[in-house]
């Protein structure tokens, strides 16, 4: 199972080229792992970050940009989870473009769980553990 959502590219996401400026990009992976949460939690990200006191940051980034983005584009941005650790995830994000069907993005991402009061790792709560294994996918 995976996770789905749409993003699309906006005028001030471009850059002089007329491409997306890469750091946008990263945005919008990180649009789809908010989305993930509200949709399959029920819970929206800030919400688990101020009342559940559980945040996710990445710790490590790998990613292939395959293809221009450019204004207009809309991408169906996918989260699929390869492997949950102890107080790790492995997520991998596709971004495909819709009119076309071309792969643009693929960022294999590596993120904690931390008590927000103290930023230090903790095991997995098994609210989240249950929620990361409904998009486990081999790697």
């Amino acid at each position: 199972m995976s996770y789905t959502t749409i993003v699309k590219v906006r005028f001030g996401d471009i850059d002089h080229a007329g491409i997306a400026y890469y750091p946008n990009l990263y945005h919008y992976l990180h649009i789809a792992f908010e989305e993930f949460f509200e949709e399959f939690a029920g819970t929206p990200y800030p919400e688990v970050l101020d009342k559940e006191k559980v945040g996710f940051p990445t710790v490590k980034v790998e990613t292939q940009f395959l293809k221009p983005i450019r204004y207009g584009d809309t991408l169906a941005v996918t989260l699929t989870v390869p492997r949950v650790g102890r107080s790790s995830v492995e997520i991998l994000f596709t971004a495909v473009r819709r009119s076309d069907g071309a792969c643009c993005i693929e960022s294999r991402q590596t993120v904690v769980a931390v008590d927000m009061t103290s930023f230090l790792p903790i095991p997995i709560p098994s609210r989240f553990r249950d929620l990361f294994s409904r998009c486990t996918s081999p790697a």
